[in-house]
């Protein structure tokens, strides 16, 4: 590879490293190069970039843009999985969970979660979390369920006093008819 294209490769993970915020590094030695494809595209779908990077480019571009936590992840055949700001780190860590079971092959090696170093160990529990739509649904199930029994506890005075008035109602019309014939037995 000439210098000049070295650079550019340097130059671009450089600005990749600093706009990601999230990025998941594996070993795929021994993957195909239809294993990859399908793993791009899954990833793709999840918001994230999947890239086979050179050690020796990615350790100059960490250097630069300050990701000293990637140094440690770099050993051997080295692909990143880089998540753009609309990505879904839990379903890019199902989907690369998903290929290492499925292939044997791909190893995931940690990564960075939001500029903090994460292992491996860290990415298989990222993996178990359900979806952010299910979390987000679930918080808002949490946060609902208390403030239904406060609106609840709010209506039960109004509701009773309710049952109240119409109870009397319902006794005052029972006593009508019986002092209506209690008038005419007088006259």
């Amino acid at each position: 590879m000439k210098k000049e294209d070295k650079a550019l490769v340097v130059a671009d993970l450089t600005e990749r490293l600093r706009t990601a915020d999230t990025l998941i590094v594996a070993d795929y030695r021994g993957l195909t190069m239809t294993d990859i494809d399908t793993l791009r595209g899954k990833l793709l779908d999840q918001g994230a970039r999947f890239q086979v990077v050179k050690n020796t480019l990615t350790k100059r571009a960490a250097e630069v843009a300050g990701a000293d936590q990637l140094l440690a992840l770099l050993d051997g055949p080295t692909a990143i999985a880089f998540l753009e700001s609309e990505g879904d780190p839990v379903a890019v860590a199902k989907a690369l969970g998903t290929a290492a079971r499925t292939t044997r092959i791909l190893a995931v090696r940690g990564g960075i979660l939001e500029g903090r170093a994460i292992t491996a160990e860290d990415v298989e529990n990222l993996a178990k979390l359900p979806a952010a739509d299910v979390l987000r649904a679930q918080v808002v199930g949490a946060l609902a369920g208390p403030l239904t029994t406060v609106v609840g506890l709010f209506t039960a005075p109004l509701r009773d006093l309710v049952g109240v008035l119409d109870a009397r109602i319902e006794q005052l019309k029972t006593q009508e008819p019986e002092t209506e014939a209690a008038e005419e037995g007088e006259s």
